[in-house]
């Protein structure tokens, strides 16, 4: 049975909340690890970080804690006829929000690049309209 050593507080001194650069790299990290043809498919979607959702997105979804949104898809998913880029139409994006999803991760027993993974695979089956399951399965497939 291994050891557990504690934490003291030197191992934390140091240490900051990781920044939306950080947040970067991370998603950059788990779209390397996905399906390859998955990651085929995901086309031309822009990946975005921001603090928080903007308060008109919040509006819109009808949520009233800024904490409650981790990510989000905007754009039009595959289902929609996503696939064609028309002159003048936005390019699908998918949100992460950095302050949510902090917050989320201290509450939880999760790794925040877990956590960072699973939201940004959930907002990738927004993409490509696809089920809860389907997310589960590309989750448990993709090298987190």
């Amino acid at each position: 049975m291994a050891s557990v050593r504690p934490i003291s507080r030197s191992d934390w001194s140091d240490r900051k909340a990781p920044d939306l650069a950080d947040f970067e790299i991370m998603a950059s990290e788990v779209l390397a690890g996905l399906p390859d043809d998955l990651l085929l498919r995901c086309g031309h979607i822009q990946i975005s970080m921001a603090e928080y959702a903007p308060d008109d997105v919040l509006d819109a979804l009808a949520i009233e804690d800024p904490h409650d949104l981790l990510g989000l898809f905007e754009g039009q998913g595959l289902t929609e006829g996503g696939d064609a880029v028309f002159t003048g139409q936005m390019p699908n994006r998918i949100w992460l929000f950095r302050r949510p999803i902090l917050d989320y991760w201290a509450a939880m027993d999760e790794t925040l690049g877990d956590i960072v993974g699973h939201v940004l695979i959930h907002e990738i089956g927004h993409h490509f309209g696809l089920s809860d399951q389907d997310m589960e399965r590309i989750e448990a497939e993709a090298d987190l």
